[in-house]
């Protein structure tokens, strides 16, 4: 399993206001995050764009990852206290996510957080949701809120691009569209502002123009027969998508050096949307039935006008 808790969190004095309902059926009390608690390993593929102070604004950094996602067990009843309405309780677990780039050897990213269950409110009026809280030290911190549903078969995985775009505005129509202005993302020409360089034979053009390929090559050929999705942003989508997103509260701050100033941004992590799909293999040919968990995660990173997509995708297996 993975980390031990000392002490579960519970309120100091027992919830017993007029109205107040727990979050969830006490044999059940994670709900859709049921499956999370445990170890999961496996691997994955990032891209970012970074900003470059000298000759160009811009370097484009592609990762292959080695992932290690650990869930702690259920951290106990977390009481929110109401005052437009009665007292709610969530539920939730904590995690660690650690993710090394296997070219070069190093570690690229560490993430401790929370992820918890929200249950139906009435002030606001929400449906019941899921919410994700991370801690980056880099220097931002995010609070990302969003859905939760379990369907039949395995998951649906749109194309999605690291194609940039004016801040404030939407992203382009046609997600799986590279971009031959930035030389960049183009792995046919030569440039010292990419890395790795020389591109290795395991980073193709198809990953770069669409990061979510790598997600669905890891399942080519497995048999999932249920699928919880986990649909959460730090901003309420314009036109939700299905499952229809709540008016999520949440959002993301960044330290004084990526905000910047009047003149702009460093790099300031202004967005965050993910999908994870906690996925339930069959039994085949090699070997047992397992429990999976995908995710695609894109972070808009501003600076010179633009919103830069970070796109991060991994496949992970469960080990007990």
């Amino acid at each position: 399993m993975a980390f031990e808790l000392l002490d579960k969190i519970a309120p100091v004095d027992p919830l017993m206001r007029p109205g107040f309902q727990p979050a969830l059926a006490p044999a059940n009390p994670l709900g859709p995050l049921a499956d999370l608690p445990g170890k999961w390993v496996g691997k994955g593929f990032n891209q970012i764009w970074r900003p470059f102070h000298g000759t160009s604004d811009r370097f484009l950094e592609l990762n292959l990852t080695e992932e290690t996602l650990e869930f702690s067990e259920s951290v106990g009843a977390i009481p929110n206290r109401g005052l437009l309405q009665a007292d709610i309780e969530l539920a939730g677990v904590h995690y660690l996510q650690q993710v090394k780039d296997i070219l070069a050897g190093v570690g690229i990213h560490v993430e401790p957080g929370f992820w918890v269950t929200v249950p139906v409110t009435t002030d606001p009026a929400e449906p019941t949701t899921v919410a994700r809280m991370a801690s980056i030290p880099h220097g931002t911190t995010a609070n990302a809120q969003g859905t939760a549903t379990t369907v039949n078969g395995g998951p649906l995985i749109n194309p999605v691009s690291i194609r940039p775009f004016p801040i404030g505005s939407a992203p382009p129509a046609n997600t799986a569209v590279a971009f031959p202005p930035f030389n960049e993302a183009d792995l046919s020409v030569a440039t010292t502002l990419r890395l790795p360089n020389p591109i290795p034979a395991n980073i193709t053009q198809t990953m770069v123009n669409n990061p979510n390929s790598v997600l669905t090559a890891a399942i080519a050929g497995q048999t999932i027969t249920q699928t919880t999705v986990l649909l959460i942003s730090t901003k309420a989508p314009a036109t939700p998508p299905p499952p229809a997103a709540p008016d999520v509260g949440g959002g993301t701050d960044n330290v004084a050096f990526l905000q910047g100033n009047s003149g702009g941004p460093n790099a300031d992590a202004a967005q965050m949307t993910a999908i994870f799909w906690i996925e339930k293999v069959a039994a085949g040919p090699h070997g047992p039935a397992f429990l999976q968990l995908q995710y695609t995660q894109t972070v808009l990173l501003n600076f010179n006008g633009l919103s830069w997509p970070h796109v991060s995708v991994a496949t992970l297996r469960k080990h007990h």
